[in-house]
């Protein structure tokens, strides 16, 4: 069972299970992960959203560590009823929207940045953290397009961080972004992006 690793939720446990071909994030790729995060100073006060949430680990941790707010998109509608149980049961639920959809829909209807928001969670000036941890069979071409896709709904200083596997081909990050990094961890690469 994933744990949140630090913040005000550090240690909890994040309840229920995880899905049909969800894949946690491991905590030592986790710590990882926000560690970098931190010292962009990119989790204090952040809109975060999280497309493939599976069992919510990365928003939860956000959540825990000062994100304001969250978005979990995930397509398998009992992981995202799981979802909503584990967000209420950490305390987090006016803070954590789940909306139970593919990320591609849920991309294609955000509005662009300065737009007027149309959720909580959300202020007009664009979404601040996006994690993008899709099943590792997606094809690349896929991640790549729903990147392009989401550029416009991002602030000016967003990070997004996009999970792979390590024997997958890596993204190219479509124009409009700059490339800030990759990492590897095993079997998991982290890709650093945002808007250039």
């Amino acid at each position: 069972m994933p744990r949140i690793i630090a913040g005000e939720l550090g240690g909890r446990p994040i309840p229920g299970s995880a899905g049909k071909g969800t894949r946690p994030t491991t905590d030592r790729v986790r710590e990882a992960l926000f560690s970098r995060l931190a010292g962009w100073d990119a989790i204090d006060g952040a809109r975060v959203l999280d497309l493939y949430a599976g069992t919510g680990a990365l928003a939860f941790e956000a959540l825990s560590r000062g994100a304001s707010a969250a978005l979990l998109v995930e397509a398998h509608g009992a992981s995202a009823q799981q979802l909503r149980r584990s967000a209420k049961a950490l305390g987090l639920e006016d803070r954590a929207e789940v909306r139970a959809a593919r990320a591609e829909s849920v991309v294609d209807d955000l509005p662009a940045a300065g737009a007027e928001a149309d959720a909580r969670c959300r202020g007009d000036a664009g979404w601040d953290l996006v994690f993008i941890d899709p099943p590792y069979e997606l094809a690349t071409e896929a991640v790549e397009s729903l990147l392009t896709a989401l550029l416009p709904a991002l602030a000016a200083e967003a990070a997004v961080v996009v999970e792979r596997s390590s024997r997958t081909r890596p993204i190219s990050w479509p124009g409009g972004y700059a490339d800030d990094g990759t990492k590897t961890y095993g079997e998991t690469a982290l890709q650093y992006g945002g808007p250039a």
